[in-house]
C-alpha cells in the first residue's frame, strides 16, 4: 500500500518541487509515449507587494488554480516570506495531443504544435454563472489582430442595466475588452481573445469567450494557424501516467454550462478511470489518497497507484466501495 500524507505534504514530495523563480511562458517538452505529465510544481518566497494575480500574470497561471493549490494563504497580501506554490506540473488532457484543447474544469488552454514535440499551456478565463462556454469540437476559422468589438444586444442591455452604457462598436485599443488579437472559432458567437483587465483570466468571468492574458495571446497569435482544430472538454479528474505510476489531478467540477456543479464524485472518479483502458487492470490502488486528492481539488498530480503483476480484478468489478 502507498503511504498516505497530507495532501499538500504528499503532492509537494510527489511532484519534485524546484525552487525557482518566473518563467517566460509555459512551452515544455511532451512526455515520452505511454507518459501523460508535464513540468514541475514550483515554489517560490513572496514579496510583500505580491498578490496572486500578479504572481499568475508573472508565471502563466489563473487566479483560481493559484488559490487551489494554496489554501489558507490570504491571495491579495500572502505576506513576505511566505512559500507560494506554482501549480506547473500537468496531466494532459485526455484524447488526442493535437490543435488547442480547452478544459472547462482546468481553466485552461493546452497547444499542441503540429510537427513539434512540445506543448504550450495557458490560464484561460471562462463563461460566468448564465453566459456559459460551450463544450465542443470547433476550429480556428479567423485571426484578427487589433479587434473591433460589436457587443451583443444582450450584453448592451445588461451594461445598460447597471448603468454602464456601452457604444455600438467599441474600436481597437486599451479600452477594448477583447484585447490585442481574437481568434474566431467556428462554433457561432464564440472566440479566444485577449483582455483589458489582467484580473478574471483563470476564472469564470466572461460572456462565453475564452480570455487569455494578452502577453499569451500575442504569443498563440504567432504559432496557431487558421485551420486549427479546438476540442473543448469538462474533465475535472485526470489520470496519467509517469515513471511506471499512476496519477490523479482534480479540479471543482463543472457543469455543462460551466457552472460549478455537484455531482457524484465517487462515479465520476472511477468514470474518468475506466475511460483509460490502459489503467484499469493490475493495479495497486490506495484509496485512502484518491480521497484526499478529491477532496482537495487543489490541480497538484498525485501518486495513487502503482502497476502490480500479480492478478488484478478490474476496477469496475472491486468488491468493496473504496469511499467508505
Amino acid at each position: 500500500m502507498l503511504p498516505r500524507l497530507p495532501v499538500v505534504t504528499r503532492c509537494l514530495t510527489l511532484a519534485a518541487i524546484c525552487m525557482v523563480g518566473p518563467v517566460a511562458a509555459l512551452e515544455l517538452p511532451l512526455p515520452p509515449a505511454g507518459e501523460d505529465i508535464v513540468g514541475q510544481v514550483r515554489v517560490i518566497k513572496a514579496k510583500y507587494e505580491d498578490t496572486f494575480a500578479d504572481l499568475g500574470t508573472a508565471n502563466d497561471l489563473g487566479y483560481q488554480e493559484m488559490v487551489a493549490a494554496n489554501p489558507g494563504v490570504d491571495p491579495w497580501l500572502p505576506g513576505a516570506g511566505t512559500e507560494v506554490i506554482l501549480p506547473t506540473r500537468f496531466i494532459l488532457p485526455p484524447g488526442p495531443r493535437e490543435g488547442i484543447v480547452i478544459n472547462l474544469a482546468e481553466y485552461r488552454l493546452y497547444y499542441f504544435p503540429k510537427g513539434r514535440s512540445v506543448v504550450y499551456t495557458f490560464p484561460l478565463g471562462i463563461g460566468r454563472e448564465g453566459w456559459g462556454s460551450p463544450i465542443a469540437h470547433t476550429s480556428i476559422t479567423a485571426k484578427t489582430p487589433n479587434p473591433t468589438w460589436t457587443p451583443p444586444a444582450s450584453i448592451r442591455a445588461e451594461h445598460a442595466a447597471d448603468g454602464d452604457p456601452l457604444p455600438s462598436v467599441v474600436p481597437a485599443g486599451p479600452d477594448n475588452p477583447l484585447g490585442p488579437f481574437k481568434f474566431t472559432l467556428g462554433t457561432p458567437g464564440y472566440l479566444i481573445h485577449g483582455s483589458n483587465k489582467k484580473f478574471g483570466i483563470g476564472m469564470r468571468t466572461s460572456h462565453g469567450c475564452f480570455r487569455m492574458f494578452n502577453n499569451n495571446v500575442l504569443e498563440m497569435a504567432g504559432m496557431v494557424p487558421v485551420g486549427t482544430s479546438v476540442r473543448i472538454i469538462n474533465e475535472p479528474y485526470k489520470f496519467g501516467i509517469s515513471g511506471g505510476k499512476v496519477y490523479l489531478e482534480a479540479h471543482t467540477p463543472l457543469d455543462d454550462n460551466g457552472n460549478p456543479s455537484v455531482v457524484d464524485k465517487h462515479t465520476a472518479v472511477i468514470n474518468a478511470l475506466l475511460k483509460r483502458d490502459d489503467l484499469s487492470n493490475n493495479l495497486r490502488m490506495n484509496w485512502d489518497v484518491v480521497r484526499d486528492v478529491v477532496a482537495a481539488e487543489d490541480g497538484l498530480p498525485a501518486e495513487i497507484a502503482v502497476p502490480t503483476t500479480a492478478p488484478a480484478a478490474s476496477l469496475s468489478s472491486a468488491p468493496f466501495d473504496p469511499w467508505q
